[in-house]
């Protein structure tokens, strides 16, 4: 058993990515090991987001021969009151307001004990346990930005479950109108649904024609590239001089572009660094590493989270 398999170890378990586009489900084996993995299209609304869980859920139970035991780990976008099961603010669920009782209408729907926990808070815990440290910061970089806290071990929610929003920290005055109402913040600049706008593509994830485009020295795109990676750095620098944590991992939709990724935001940290050699002591890109291509790390991580 590798490493990465022995931090994993345990029960089998389920996990359930819930996202605005899909659910993707997968079951852990006793070692770690992903033994099935389903994706399907999520319906919208509370109904629709409930009845995706139980059609993802069945297939696994179908793929793996039976039911596991424990209960089901869930990850969802929006805030997340663990203690209560209760999710509110999920907008790309067609969740708007009231506290939904989401962990509730799961368990009754799956029939079997469920915990609902924020997917990127979710995520953490299986980045956690990829990178083998107590001190962990996971780096979202999505349709949106945002950061799951893992402090000595244990998940960093926040008073208000707003901990780690890390894409709502405006860093230009005179940049682009955010979602959440502020002016400049990071999301606006290093996230996913940013790079779109900066560089639409027809066909596509436009993360990755954008990387290619800068590969080939097109000024344009290495523009907007560059632009893009320094938003993540600075993101990573703020994570650096709040939580100072051993590692960062990257990860999140636009993470699937892979190691060229990684090497411009390291490129971007380094030239931050330049001229303070404070900024440039915290070794922040040496800390840096990103989770394995096409790894579903959120649904791992809701799986770790129904085992723990």
């Amino acid at each position: 058993m590798d490493a990465v398999n022995a931090a994993l170890a345990g029960a089998r378990a389920v996990g359930l990515d819930i996202g605005g586009t899909k659910t993707h489900g997968v079951v852990l084996g006793e070692d770690g090991t992903i033994l099935a993995q389903v994706r399907r299209v999520t319906a919208p609304g509370a109904d629709g987001v409930v009845a995706t869980a139980h059609e993802v859920y069945e297939a696994l139970r179908r793929e793996t021969g039976g039911a596991p035991t424990g209960r089901v780990g869930v990850g969802v976008p929006g805030l997340v009151d663990v203690g209560r099961g209760m999710l509110r603010h999920a907008v790309n669920l067609g969740v708007n307001g009231d506290d939904l009782p989401l962990r509730d209408l799961l368990t009754e729907r799956l029939g079997v004990p469920t915990v609902v926990e924020n997917d990127v808070n979710a995520a953490a815990l299986a980045a956690q346990a990829l990178v083998g440290a107590d001190d962990v910061v996971y780096l979202s970089v999505g349709t949106g930005l945002a950061a799951g806290l893992v402090i000595e071990g244990r998940l960093r929610r926040g008073e208000h479950g707003a901990a780690g929003e890390i894409g709502h920290l405006p860093v230009d005055p005179a940049g682009a109108e955010c979602g959440c109402g502020q002016t400049g913040c990071l999301e606006t600049i290093a996230s996913g649904r940013a790079l779109a706008r900066a560089w639409p593509t027809p066909d596509g994830p436009p993360a990755a024609a954008l990387f290619a485009a800068a590969a080939q020295g097109d000024p344009a795109a290495v523009a907007v590239r560059d632009r893009f990676c320094w938003g993540v750095a600075s993101a990573v620098r703020a994570l650096g001089l709040t939580i100072d944590p051993e590692c960062i991992v990257l990860g999140g939709g636009v993470s699937e572009v892979g190691e060229p990724l990684r090497e411009q935001v390291v490129h971007q940290l380094r030239a931050l660094g330049q001229g303070s050699p404070f900024l440039a002591s915290l070794e922040l890109a040496d800390r840096l590493s990103m989770v394995p291509q096409h790894y579903p790390v959120a649904a791992v991580g809701a799986a770790i989270l129904g085992r723990s």
